[in-house]
């Protein structure tokens, strides 16, 4: 056998089953003081990795349960950090090991509900489970975690290994990539709000947004992956116009998208919406986008402030006051983007480019949204909404 042969070594690939420990060299609070909002800007390092993204595509990140949330089930469920489950394959680990890192020990589901009935025996939840009672059923889900159910429906004496499989494993989050790796070689960026609330009389927090913000410190590493997206990407052709439409952590993918332009040396028109509650603390990347438009990587930029003015204005509302604009950047072949949360805002956003088809180009309801259906036929109009 020759030299070549032996020395001949495959690379490592880095994937949700085997994700790549990225340090995290940078973490911003993008927010100014007096803000009801916590949103991180985080840099982090894939030297070594092999791993390349493009505008568009996301960053998965395994998360970590908080010391408190695991010693909180511990302790309410009456279990022992130190005794040894079986995992699935085989496995054993300290079920303090398992609880901080391998399992969902937060969200609870009707199917975790129903799993662990099948030990609580309790006709109260028997009855919440009943699909005639799915009001009721939201209604308990509603802001409740896995540490209430145990709570509310105490199962004495119960074995950590049953108690194990009722529950969900640990997922990865995605979060949209808000660099262009050519602007950034061998980095990362994201942009996260970070989760805390109270509710049932506990405070609360999200699993993975609380982990970046106070479980990896600058230096340490976090288990990543990418997650490609074939469809929210950036028109091949330079010279087409984009129309970015992102409040709050949307804003993401576009200052990708804004930086990959620069580099690269597009020259299509670009224009951004962008929404939040307020001008003076909330403005993400504000100095950033001054720069943008200052030195023209940027065209133009509509804000939406929704709590500046006694009158709530979102992004929806910018577009229809510019509706004459819009529609001729769109009739021009503009490649219209949106993205962040989906229950709302994307609705909105939505209904505002049915109604300027209808103010701008004379056309029925029926027409305008043939018209909308078609924008996203031609991939036209795309969305990365959550």
């Amino acid at each position: 056998m020759s030299d070549e042969n032996t020395t001949c070594s495959t690379a490592m690939v880095y994937d949700k089953k085997n994700p790549f420990p990225s340090t995290l060299k940078r973490r911003v609070l993008l927010n100014k003081e007096g803000s009801d909002k916590e949103t991180l800007h985080l840099e982090l390092c894939l030297a070594g990795s092999g791993l390349e993204y493009r505008p568009g595509d996301s960053l998965a990140i395994i998360p970590a349960n908080s010391p408190q949330a695991v010693g909180q089930m511990l302790e309410v469920g009456g279990f022992d950090a130190g005794e040894r489950v079986e995992l699935k394959g085989g496995e054993t680990k300290p079920l303090g090991e398992v609880f901080a890192t391998d399992l969902n020990i937060t969200g609870v589901t009707k199917n975790v509900l129903k799993k662990y009935n099948a030990f609580a025996q309790s006709e109260k939840l028997e009855s919440l489970l009943d699909p005639d009672n799915k009001v009721a059923l939201d209604d308990y889900l509603g802001g409740r975690e896995v540490i209430d159910m145990i709570a509310d429906f105490p199962v004495p004496g119960l074995a950590a290994s049953d108690f194990c499989g009722t529950l969900r494993k640990q997922l990865p989050r995605l979060y949209s990539i808000a660099s262009s790796l050519r602007a950034h070689p061998a980095e990362v960026h994201l942009t996260i709000a970070i989760v805390r609330y109270h509710s049932h009389g506990r405070g609360r927090e999200g699993v993975c947004s609380t982990y970046t913000a106070d479980r990896v410190d600058e230096g340490d590493t976090m288990p990543v992956f990418l997650h490609y997206d074939k469809n929210f990407k950036l028109p091949e052709d330079g010279d087409t116009p984009i129309i970015m439409v992102g409040p709050g952590t949307g804003i993401a993918p576009f200052r990708a998208f804004v930086e990959e332009r620069a580099v690269t040396g597009a020259t299509g028109k670009s224009w951004l919406f962008f929404g939040a509650q307020h001008s003076a603390t909330d403005y993400l990347y504000g100095d950033e986008w001054e720069r943008c438009l200052a030195d023209g990587r940027l065209s133009r930029i509509d804000l939406a402030f929704s709590r500046d003015q006694a009158e709530k204005v979102y992004v929806q509302h910018r577009m229809l006051e510019h509706s004459a604009e819009l529609y001729s950047w769109l009739s021009d072949d503009a490649v219209f983007y949106v993205c962040g949360d989906a229950s709302q805002m994307a609705h909105g956003v939505h209904e505002a480019l049915i109604t300027i088809a209808r103010n701008e180009g004379g056309k029925t309801r029926e027409d305008a949204e043939a018209w909308v259906k078609q924008l996203k036929a031609n991939k036209q109009y795309l969305r990365d909404v959550y």
